[in-house]
């Protein structure tokens, strides 16, 4: 039984982590456009 007042704070601590990196990056962009990458390698421009 106490290994839950060492395991529960460092769960807390992990989704607390989780969750401000998933903010940080849907704020930053990461997720605006979900499409245009997969297509992207079928217009791949090689006319040099």
């Amino acid at each position: 039984m106490e290994v839950i007042y060492i395991v529960l704070p460092i769960a807390i601590l992990m989704a607390g982590g989780f969750l401000a990196a998933f903010l940080w990056s849907a704020h930053r962009g990461q997720f605006d456009d979900l499409d245009t990458p997969r297509h992207r390698a079928m217009f791949d421009d090689d006319s040099k």
